[in-house]
């Protein structure tokens, strides 16, 4: 079975990502799809404005931060990237992430868990789904979309998700374990060499 890395993209101050995550990470780990499930949030994370002098996919890394990314990454078999929409587009934290790598992502496919206002986050994915198909992953079509993102919060502030968002992510993981072991050879060919 292959592991599954939640990456929570946002991390803003008063974000509501991380919630969003912790409601998916829960989500996956009752889907039983997956060996391990892990949440990795970007802003734990911390990586600074791409610093890296050579191109990613040399794999010549000379900071720590990147190495310790490129470890994480590699050790993956499938993600699920819960993400805003920040003016119609992709946010800058998430795609800093994917441009620290190349290699690291290759023929792992990619759920997107997006939020927003009407939109509920797609324009954002429309626009990742390009970046990471230039990284050689596979973008799933099966997603959760979360429109009005706010009107899924009780006063505590906890995520209450709705029957429809419930199905999405089901229908999202189903997808995510078939892809990732359909894939496995593409990594394990590319990780050979």
């Amino acid at each position: 079975m292959a592991k599954l890395e939640i990456i929570v993209a946002s991390t803003r101050p008063g974000r509501v990502g991380l919630p969003i995550g912790q409601w998916i990470e829960k989500e996956a780990v009752a889907h039983g799809g997956f060996s391990e499930v892990e949440l990795v949030d970007l802003a734990e994370v911390n990586l600074p404005f791409m610093d890296e002098p050579n191109h990613p996919r040399l794999r010549r890394y000379t900071h720590q931060h990147t190495l310790d990314w490129s470890a994480k990454v590699a050790e993956a078999d499938a993600f699920a990237f819960v993400m805003p929409e920040y003016n119609s587009g992709i946010n800058a934290p998430l795609k800093n992430a994917l441009d620290y790598l190349n290699h690291e992502w290759h023929y792992k496919p990619v759920g997107m868990v997006s939020y927003g206002g009407v939109s509920a986050g797609v324009r954002a994915v429309q626009m990742t789904k390009q970046v990471v198909a230039t990284l050689r992953m596979t973008p799933i079509f099966e997603a959760v979309a979360i429109p009005f993102v706010t009107q899924f919060f009780d006063e505590e502030e906890n995520l209450v998700p709705n029957d429809i968002m419930i199905a999405s992510a089901k229908a999202m993981f189903e997808e995510l374990a078939r892809v990732a072991e359909a894939l496995r050879p593409l990594r394990e060919t590319a990780e050979a060499r």
